[in-house]
């Protein structure tokens, strides 16, 4: 038997799955992990200004801004991908990034913030 930690949705599960011989249908068990550490706390600057959120679910490949740049609205935040399309995530208005919340690699859903512009 095989244990393994899967974290689904955010909730982390000790999983075991036995091997069983040729022709037989393999079996899992899952039960809830031990108390999980809780999830980190927002960054303070996300209830401040307004958050970008990601319009489709897909891969961040760049984070153009750092926290602190100034942004004038059209430039180009992050890009994603999503179903093989490079996509440019603007600023809609000038200001000041207050927070990043993804990074280079992250997968992401629809409405995910992805930065923070005060």
């Amino acid at each position: 038997m095989k244990h393994f930690s899967v974290t689904v949705n955010g909730t982390a599960y000790d999983v075991q799955i036995e091997e069983l011989g040729a022709g037989a249908a393999p079996v899992a068990a899952a039960a809830p992990a031990p108390a999980a550490a809780p999830a980190p706390a927002a960054p303070a600057a996300a209830a401040e200004g307004n958050v970008v959120e990601s319009p489709m679910p897909g891969t961040i490949l760049n984070v153009a801004v750092n926290q602190g740049a100034t942004v004038k609205a059209g430039d180009v935040l992050v890009v994603l991908e999503a179903m093989k399309m490079e996509n440019e995530i603007k600023a809609a208005e000038d200001g000041t990034v207050t927070a990043v919340h993804v990074r280079k690699g992250d997968s992401v859903d629809s409405g995910t913030p992805l930065v923070t512009i005060a």
